[in-house]
């Protein structure tokens, strides 16, 4: 794995993410409407994990620029994409989940291995 591949995929990430999160920033009302799931009682708790996903795409382009400098970082971002997926993917298991939300948990497990795969690799290069 080569610095450039992981600057790539730190790229691709903080992209997909902040795209995101405006998406439901900007429309999460119509999102929820053409899904066919029942939007929560107050706009702000679509509102507030938007921001959040923009804020963490802010930092995965941050991570982008100098994955070496910021490889401490890394982490968090896995944290996040765990939280997401694992949380999806349990209540799947569990009494289901709106298809809504099904394609971003495989999205952001791929991206979790990913992210580890980089770190591991980060890691490793800064001990040798």
């Amino acid at each position: 794995m080569s610095i450039k591949w992981i600057k790539l995929l730190f790229v691709a990430s903080g992209i997909y993410d902040a795209l995101l999160g405006a998406a439901f920033l900007l429309f999460g009302l119509a999102l929820f409407r053409i899904a066919g799931v029942t939007p929560p009682n107050h706009i702000g708790y679509i509102q507030f994990p938007a921001l959040l996903l923009i804020l963490f795409g802010i930092m995965f382009l941050r991570i982008a620029k100098d994955p070496i400098g910021c490889r401490e970082w890394i982490p968090f971002g896995m944290g996040l994409k765990f939280a997401y997926f694992g949380v999806v993917f349990w209540h799947k298991l569990h009494g289901g989940v709106p298809m809504l939300w099904i394609p971003w948990a495989w999205a952001d497990l791929a991206f979790f291995l990913l992210f580890l795969a980089a770190w591991t690799h980060l890691r490793n290069r800064q001990m040798s």
